[in-house]
């Protein structure tokens, strides 16, 4: 129904992108600077960075920044795998190249994400985002499986080791690196919502545990067990699929319009507490890339006015976007009480 005779029925629909203005103080010198320009940060009360521009910058530069650090570590362990012949290293390199090769698209998508809607895409393009959490996944799987391959051939036909010295350095080297890019990359996704740049992050983090098994297997080779190398290669393998497993969790459920637990009863929570609102009679909500989108179906007392109902859809909106993190936009519904909707209510 459209027109007046819907107007009266239902005296609001409201939609509302929001941003919140901000100051901020970091501080001066070199340090407060060298720091803004790299930590992520946000400025309202639940650490969310609510503006979609914002965010996607924010995704962008932890992307680049994220991508120089693996880049230095893995171009130094290949060096040393020439060197030396260790499989378990080898494992650990092609994984962090493969997992450098991925922020690329993560990049790209961040940018589509970012193109006003269309009429061929009206609700835009931050999908791709999560497209490219499939993209991740896949390659994922493959570095697993030429790990495994190697490790296989290794427990075959032992290769001798050398230089061990710098093997376990390496390992030093790539388990620190690993976890500066992890801590920088989950802290920046979870501001901006962004569940492929948290998973990004957790995958640094195996890689970071990856490298220290590494250094077990050096310190097993020490030991006198020559093995050792190559069965840490298929522990790293283990690991590896552990992550594509979360990985997969986490991007089939945002495609699948699913949030987290407790959303929904804390978003329904917010509009029902609010003034003027008599009860929620649905509310939904999902993502789209890393922002949430939400419709709201709310009822009022029958006799206010039009100007009154849209008074406290606002109010609603309005508190809906302030308290729930990553909330983009949201249409707000409203119905008079105990009246009979034809249109939205379920078939007998």
């Amino acid at each position: 129904m459209s027109g007046p005779e819907h107007d009266r029925e239902h005296p609001h629909a409201h939609q509302h992108g929001h941003g919140h203005g901000h100051q901020d103080d970091h501080g001066d010198g070199l340090w407060a600077k060298l720091k803004h320009a790299l930590v992520p940060h946000a400025h309202d009360s639940n650490e969310a960075i609510q503006s979609a521009q914002e965010a996607s910058r924010e995704g962008i530069r932890a992307a680049w920044i994220g991508l120089a650090g693996m880049m230095i570590t893995a171009l130094l362990q290949v060096v040393i795998v020439w060197a030396s012949g260790s499989i378990a290293l080898l494992a650990d390199t092609l994984h962090n190249l493969g997992h450098a090769a991925t922020t690329i698209p993560l990049v790209i998508a961040f940018k589509i994400g970012q193109r006003a809607a269309s009429k061929r895409y009206p609700y835009g393009y931050r999908r791709a985002e999560d497209l490219v959490g499939l993209l991740v996944s896949l390659v994922i799987a493959a570095s697993a499986g030429l790990i495994i391959w190697e490790s296989v051939d290794a427990l075959v036909d032992p290769r001798p080791l050398t230089n061990l010295g710098w093997v376990f350095a390496a390992g030093i080297v790539g388990a620190a690196g690993n976890e500066i890019v992890a801590i920088y990359r989950i802290r920046a996704g979870r501001r901006i919502g962004s569940a492929a740049l948290v998973a990004e992050g957790q995958h640094a983090r195996v890689d970071g545990f990856t490298s220290i098994a590494v250094v077990l297997g050096v310190v097993g080779v020490w030991l006198g067990f020559a093995r050792a190398d190559a069965i840490v290669g298929l522990f790293i393998a283990v690991a590896i699929l552990g992550i594509l497993v979360s990985s997969l969790r986490i991007t089939i459920r945002r495609l699948m319009d699913g949030v987290d637990d407790g959303v929904i009863d804390q978003m329904t929570h917010t509009a029902r507490t609010a003034e003027g609102v008599t009860d929620v009679e649905t509310l939904r909500a999902r993502w789209s890339g890393h922002r949430l989108v939400a419709d709201a179906e709310i009822t009022v007392e029958p006799n206010l006015s039009v100007a009154e109902a849209h008074t406290i859809a606002e109010t609603v909106e309005h508190r809906l976007l302030l308290e729930t993190p990553h909330l983009q936009e949201v249409n707000v519904h409203v119905h008079p009480a105990g009246v009979t909707h034809p249109l939205t209510s379920s078939p007998a």
